[in-house]
């Protein structure tokens, strides 16, 4: 097994899928309890739009998928927060738009080829020094706001309207953390993809609520599932030729199989 470290691409893809378990995992929890599950769904395509411009005009497709996921997480919670327009609603419809959008753009742009479909579906062999930087510096930021915050947003997510009585800036605690979010699903779609990102962001709490343990031995199964699963799944990727991105997602799904089967007993 051991013998995939020989060569710097998997280095470079376990240091970053590692990091990208740890962000989705411990953001995760907080986007599930706050029943705000499809945003990682609407965010992943939005970043598709950035890297759709970044591909045609030839710019980084990660920054730009950066810029543009979180301008789309500061519209999404601007148009909830100040229209009272439905989570769910506004998110289809941002999901729909985006997808939109980008497809457009790469079809205008001739870029249409094997970038993009990284994008779409991740790809281990994608990962570069550059890449590892970015998502280093972003993640790290991404990680810390995270922790620092966390008991203001599980507040928020455990009753939004006494966490306003009692003094919590909610409206500015609530776009920090799509913010967050929105950074780690662009900062994610290299490994495993747009299309299944939000899979890791939502399935490994979603087990691990299975056993109702509480928020913070929650929170620690999540990140265990997500690390078990990045793990097992690029490893497999690796020594079966299989697609990264969904083959981290399938090992996910086990774990979810049998997070409910130890539960039923």
């Amino acid at each position: 097994m051991m013998e995939m470290f020989e060569y710097e691409f998997m280095q470079r893809a376990f240091l970053v899928g590692m990091l990208i378990a740890v962000l989705a995992s411990v953001s995760g929890t907080f986007v599930v309890l706050k029943r705000y599950s499809m945003i990682s769904e609407t965010l992943a395509h939005s970043a598709l739009v950035g890297v759709a411009v970044g591909l045609v005009a030839g710019f980084n497709p990660l920054w730009m998928a950066v810029v543009v996921a979180i301008l789309s997480a500061w519209l999404i919670e601007y148009l909830r927060s100040s229209f009272a327009l439905y989570s769910d609603a506004v998110l289809a419809i941002l999901l729909s738009g985006s997808l939109a959008i980008a497809v457009i753009i790469v079809s205008l742009g001739g870029a249409f080829n094997n970038s993009l479909f990284s994008y779409l579906f991740g790809s281990i062999l994608a990962v570069s020094d550059e890449d590892v930087i970015t998502i280093l510096v972003f993640g790290g930021i991404a990680l810390s706001l995270l922790l620092v915050f966390s008991k203001e947003f599980y507040f928020i997510a455990y009753d939004e309207e006494v966490a306003k009585t009692s003094g919590v800036k909610v409206k500015l605690l609530n776009f920090l953390l799509v913010s967050v979010v929105a950074i780690i699903i662009a900062l994610s779609i290299r490994v495993v993809g747009t299309l299944l990102i939000g899979a890791l962001m939502v399935i490994p709490t979603v087990a691990a609520l299975q056993f109702r343990v509480g928020f913070l031995h929650t929170s620690l199964l999540s990140l265990l599932f997500a690390i078990i699963s990045m793990a097992c799944g690029m490893t497999l990727s690796f020594y079966f030729s299989l697609p990264s991105g969904a083959t981290i997602v399938l090992c996910v799904l086990i774990i979810f199989v049998f997070s409910l089967i130890a539960n039923k007993k």
